[in-house]
């Protein structure tokens, strides 16, 4: 796949797919004998991977830190699990947040909704506006 097949694909930019392979987020792009990037299945699955990972959040130094671990072979499956369960423990405190900010979203717009049918807004005790 060229870089404009995979940026369409992916909905990302060949700014954002170059700083990738640049800064490691990615490993190096196999080339044509022109110097022409051809994303080939192996490339296509690391850039789904930092796309997947980034989205949720991951540092992009983690995701540097998790390719050169990778490169450097199977002795290093100790440490890529370790900052696979680091960047895990990160992503589910954010998912709290995201989680507390949907019930009260949820609460809100119960009661706008109750208002909504009965003309009166309230509000539990305690409950801020």
């Amino acid at each position: 796949m060229t870089i404009k097949e995979v940026c369409e694909k992916y909905d990302i930019t060949a700014d954002t797919l170059r700083y990738y392979e640049r800064v490691g987020v990615i490993p190096a792009v196999t080339r044509t004998a022109g110097g022409i990037r051809d994303y080939q299945d192996e490339d296509i699955a690391w850039v789904e991977n930092a796309i997947c990972f980034r989205d949720a959040g991951m540092p992009v130094e983690m995701l540097i830190e998790y390719v050169k671990l990778f490169q450097a072979g199977d002795s290093t499956i100790d440490a890529r699990t370790n900052l696979l369960k680091e960047a895990r423990e990160t992503i589910l405190e954010a998912r709290k947040k995201y989680d507390i900010a949907l019930e009260k979203l949820d609460y809100k717009i119960g009661r706008y909704e109750l208002a909504q049918k009965t003309g009166v807004l309230t509000w539990d005790d305690g409950e801020d506006k």
